[in-house]
C-alpha cells in the first residue's frame, strides 16, 4: 500500500502552512484524498512532489496564475511564453541595479567632491552611465534613475502605519481548518447584522491563535476582529474586546503570498528607525495581524468576484527606535 501523507506532516516537511496547502487545493494546483478510517486529508507521495514543484516556481518569484499554466499546460510554447515574460522583468530589475550601482561607483570615486550630489554634474552623470542611451536629454536620464528606484522600490513597498484604538467583535476558533470556519462565521455575523450600514468603515484583522504546531494533530486556532461602534450588539459566541491600537510596519500580499512575513520581519530587523515591538506571545503571533482588506464590504454584498477580495496587509509591530 502507497504511504500517505498527513496535512502536518507535509506541512512540516516541506516549511508551508497548512491554510497554504488548502489554498492550493481550491485553485485546483495539487490534490489530497481522505481514507475511509481516517477523518484527514491525506498526501501521496506525487502530491508532495507537485507541491514541492510549486514552492520551488514561488522562490522564482512566479505568481500562482502562472505556476498553473506551467503545471497544466500541455504545449511547450505556452510554458515557454510564462518564462520568458519573467526573465523580462528580471532583466529590466538588473537594469536598473545596474545604473544606480554605476552611479554609487562614481560618487564613491569622487569623494573628495563633497558637493557632486548638489551639482548638475550628477545629472550628466546619469545621462552618460545609463546603457545603450548616450545621446538622452538630460531630463531623460534623470528619468531613468526615477524608473530605476520605482522598479526596485516596489518588491518590498513597507508601510508605516497607526492603528487607533478601537472595539472589535472577536470570534476566535480551535480546530480543523480554523480560518475557514472564523471566516464564515464572521461573514455571516456581517450580513445579519447589517454592520456595514452601521459602519461603512469597518475593519476585519486576523490571527493565528495559537500557531500551527503548538497543538496535537492538526488542530490550530484562528480569531477574527472586526471594528465596531461600541455599543454594537452582539451574538453570543462573540466578545466584545478593545484594542488599543499602535505602530505597524506594513506589508500589501496577494493571498496566499504570507512567505512575505519573513521579509517583512527581515525589514523590521534591519531598519535603523524602528525595532519590533512584540506584544503577547507566540501563542498569538506575538501581535502581527492580517488585515483583510474590503472584507467587511464583501462579506456584506454577499462576497462578489469584483476584484477587491484576496489583498491582506501584514502587520508587523513596532516601535521607534531610542535615539
Amino acid at each position: 500500500m502507497e504511504k500517505l501523507l498527513t496535512v502536518t506532516q507535509v506541512s512540516r516537511a516541506c516549511g508551508v502552512s497548512t491554510r497554504m496547502l488548502r489554498y492550493y487545493e481550491k485553485q485546483g494546483l495539487i490534490a489530497s484524498s481522505r481514507r475511509e478510517d481516517y477523518a484527514y486529508r491525506m498526501y501521496t507521495a506525487e502530491d508532495v512532489t507537485r507541491l514541492v514543484q510549486i514552492l520551488v516556481l514561488r522562490k522564482l518569484r512566479i505568481p500562482l496564475r502562472d505556476i498553473a499554466v506551467i503545471l497544466q499546460e500541455k504545449d511547450p510554447s505556452r510554458r515557454q511564453e510564462v518564462y520568458r515574460r519573467h526573465i523580462d522583468q528580471i532583466d529590466q530589475e538588473t537594469e536598473a541595479l545596474g545604473l544606480i550601482r554605476n552611479i554609487l561607483q562614481r560618487l564613491a570615486d569622487h569623494t573628495d567632491d563633497p558637493v557632486l550630489l548638489l551639482s548638475p554634474e550628477l545629472t550628466e552623470l546619469t545621462e552618460a552611465l545609463a546603457p545603450a542611451k548616450t545621446n538622452l536629454k538630460e531630463e531623460a536620464s534623470m528619468s531613468d534613475l526615477n524608473n530605476a528606484s520605482q522598479v526596485l522600490e516596489e518588491k518590498l513597498n513597507v508601510r508605516i502605519v497607526h492603528l487607533p484604538p478601537c472595539t472589535v467583535a472577536s470570534y476566535h476558533y480551535i480546530g480543523k481548518d480554523p480560518e475557514e470556519v472564523v471566516g464564515n462565521r464572521v461573514s455571516r455575523f456581517i450580513q445579519e447584522s447589517k454592520l456595514y450600514e452601521a459602519k461603512p468603515d469597518a475593519r476585519m484583522f486576523g490571527f493565528n491563535h495559537p500557531n500551527p504546531g503548538v497543538l496535537e494533530g492538526d488542530l490550530h486556532g484562528y480569531e477574527d476582529w472586526v471594528t465596531i461602534p461600541e455599543d454594537f450588539p452582539l451574538p453570543e459566541d462573540f466578545t466584545r474586546q478593545h484594542f488599543p491600537g499602535g505602530l505597524y510596519a506594513v506589508l500589501t500580499i496577494r493571498f496566499p503570498e504570507f512567505q512575505y512575513w519573513w521579509n517583512l520581519n527581515q525589514w523590521v530587523e534591519k531598519s535603523e528607525e524602528f525595532d519590533i515591538d512584540w506584544r503577547g506571545d507566540e501563542n498569538t503571533m506575538g501581535g502581527c495581524l492580517e488585515e483583510h482588506l474590503n472584507w467587511v464590504r464583501s462579506a456584506h454584498l454577499g462576497n462578489p468576484s469584483d476584484g477587491t477580495d484576496g489583498q491582506i496587509d501584514l502587520m508587523f509591530p513596532i516601535k521607534r527606535r531610542n535615539p
